[in-house]
């Protein structure tokens, strides 16, 4: 009787899905953040960066989501 540890391969998979949300959220969120300096004249301004900066945010949380589920996928 062998007491290895195996990988949880549903926690991988759902740790994997948490990276590939982040993904795309981390090419948005900077350009529209980049948008928003480009155009400080604009009306919409505010929200926007406000918007940028609440999609860099979501990106940074996936990102650390998906990370903390891989370990606990592999290590636990």
């Amino acid at each position: 009787m062998s007491n290895t540890k195996r990988t949880n391969r549903d926690v991988l998979a759902k740790g994997i899905k948490f990276l590939l949300v982040a993904m795309p959220l981390l090419i948005a969120g900077p350009s529209v953040i980049f948008s928003a300096f480009n155009n400080q004249d604009k009306p919409l301004y505010i929200p926007i960066l406000i918007g940028g900066i609440v999609v860099a945010a979501a990106a940074i949380f996936f990102i650390f989501k998906g990370i903390t589920t891989l370990m606990k996928a592999l290590f636990d």
